[in-house]
């Protein structure tokens, strides 16, 4: 299909973004080396976002962004044909024909669309002290809580299993010490205080800023049913990949839990999806809107790993696409991997912005036709500096285009709407309900009551190395254990198992597993690291 053929002006193998004295065309195959979309406020950004979007749709690529103004949920709609439209349409040789893209609506409060959730082990001590800013003291005591979660076989699923799990690791200052015969909890705070001395107001201050993370509304965040990303990576019945919103006028009141859960699900992408390589289109295009967020105060071994997510997630298929106003808002070593460039209009009313025009148009392959620092200032609305990468990956030098008009409609949808789409979407019912099954702060409880004990290294029960062989097995070979559910340890022996499982024949293939299963599933397994940026970094 050409160009030319095309009623939409899309290829097989490339979008069409836009039109000034060239055509701006973004590839397919180049697309998961990232991209950055800039520009002041009203100048464009959140079109230009939506026409890349609808481009990956149409090629069956998957779709993630937030939408943080409620402007980006008309893709769901069919586009409205008004004048201006049409006569930007023509005016680049299209045929305007009015299109809609299948959506699935997500929300982290559950209000306008599907709950978002996660567990407190898959969100690791790393992130969650970002979340709730900690200082390196109070991060070192939230690693100590997690590890011996992991030791004592403690799953933390919500906040009350956390709160729960700090206070069992505060030596009890009403009895003789941790070794007390009366205290139900004396290994728990004995294994703690062995990682070092875990203060009662260091605990104390975690969990006052946990009350400030659940009085932003931060406890929805975490529970069960736990978000499988795949529902993330779906296509229609037409084969268009599907479009994910999140909603997050309301998420972005909380800046940091905005960015901290963005960055959690770019690293779950990391962590679960398999190696792909160089793919004739991305697995998934995720789009990051107010990417500053992300890297504000961020401490250097959050920066570090950040950086390493972004260099390598490219190889799992996915591209990563910032939405900011400035170019200096990405850190240097990050803004080095976003190949794929769009750059609205910057005003240059302080130094500052002086300064970020300057570093703007230094971040693109120079066209001797356009002095880029004077065009940046003079963009209109609709208008853009493009460059995107093509032939070996190398940047195509800058050109100046209008962007090409949406086919879906621009603009917010009505509530009536909105309700019309989640009541056909593919996971309604799976995640709207909160389940509530057994972890830390019931099985605290049971120790308090002495009903139940936590047996070394597992929970009741699965002590020992043949009781971690058996609660392993169904993990391993079926899917009875949920996803956050696993420690450290097991989720290394599954992949480790699949991997020997698929090697060997026949029923020595089993035993085989069981065995590799077992020896990596022990003390050694819980050491290593949780996940790309959930793990034990500071150890």
């Amino acid at each position: 299909m050409t160009a030319q053929d095309s009623k939409l002006g899309d290829t097989d193998d490339k979008i069409f973004v836009g039109k000034g004295d060239e055509q701006a065309w973004l590839t397919l195959a180049l697309a998961n080396r990232h991209g950055l979309v800039t520009g002041a406020t009203g100048t464009g950004k959140t079109v230009s976002l939506q026409v890349m979007a609808e481009g990956f749709a149409r090629a069956g690529v998957p779709v993630f962004a937030a939408d943080i103004k409620g402007d980006l949920s008309g893709i769901s709609e069919v586009g409205v044909p008004t004048d201006f439209i049409v006569k930007r349409a023509t005016g680049m040789g299209l045929t305007f024909e009015p299109d809609q893209f299948s959506t699935v609506f997500w929300d982290v409060f559950g209000e306008q669309g599907h709950p978002v959730r996660a567990t407190v082990t898959e969100m690791g001590p790393l992130l969650l002290a970002r979340m709730l800013d900690l200082n390196d003291v109070q991060e070192g005591v939230l690693n100590v809580a997690f590890r011996v979660a992991d030791d004592n076989g403690l799953v933390l699923v919500d906040m009350k299993d956390l709160r729960a799990l700090l206070d069992a690791i505060v030596p009890d200052s009403g009895k003789k010490g941790p070794d007390a015969a009366d205290d139900p909890l004396a290994d728990i705070r004995k294994a703690a205080q062995g990682f070092g001395n875990v203060t009662k107001a260091t605990v104390g201050t975690i969990q006052r800023q946990l009350l400030v993370l659940e009085n932003q509304g931060g406890t929805k965040f975490f529970g069960e049913p736990a978000l499988t990303l795949k529902d993330f990576m779906k296509t229609d019945r037409d084969g268009r990949g599907m479009v994910n919103i999140l909603v997050a006028d309301k998420l972005l009141q909380s800046p940091r839990l905005y960015a901290t859960f963005l960055l959690w699900m770019l690293s779950e992408l990391f962590e679960e999806l398999p190696e792909a390589g160089d793919l004739p289109k991305p697995k998934l295009v995720f789009f990051f809107d107010e990417a500053h967020l992300l890297f504000n105060d961020a401490p250097k071994a959050l920066m570090d790993k950040i950086e390493q997510v972004v260099r390598l997630i490219r190889s799992k298929g996915v591209g990563v696409y910032f939405v900011t106003q400035n170019p200096i808002d990405v850190p240097d070593r990050v803004l080095g991997q976003l190949g794929n460039r769009v750059q609205h209009a910057l005003r240059a009313f302080t130094p500052r912005d002086q300064k970020a025009v300057a570093a703007a148009a230094q971040t693109f392959r120079p066209n001797p036709k356009l002095d880029t620092t004077k065009v940046i200032m003079e963009l209109g609305k609709g208008e853009a500096l493009v460059s995107f990468l093509e032939g070996n990956g190398t940047p195509a030098m800058v050109e100046r285009v209008m962007i090409r008009p949406p086919s879906a409609r621009i603009g917010p949808i009505t509530p009536e709407e909105r309700k019309a789409i989640m009541d056909a979407s593919p996971v309604k019912g799976k995640y709207d309900t909160t389940v509530d099954e057994e972890s830390a702060y019931e099985m605290i409880q049971k120790r308090i009551a002495g009903t139940a004990a936590i047996a070394d290294g597992g929970p009741a029960g699965g002590g020992g190395i043949l009781g971690q062989i058996g609660s392993m097995v169904g993990t391993i070979f079926g899917t009875n254990v949920k996803r956050g559910r696993l420690s450290t340890g097991q989720v290394i022996a599954r992949d480790v198992t699949r991997s020997v499982t698929n090697q060997v024949i026949g029923g020595m293939a089993a035993n085989l597993g069981k065995s590799v299963a077992g020896q990596i599933g022990g003390s050694i397994g819980r050491t290593l690291v949780r996940g790309a940026l959930g793990g034990l970094l500071r150890r």
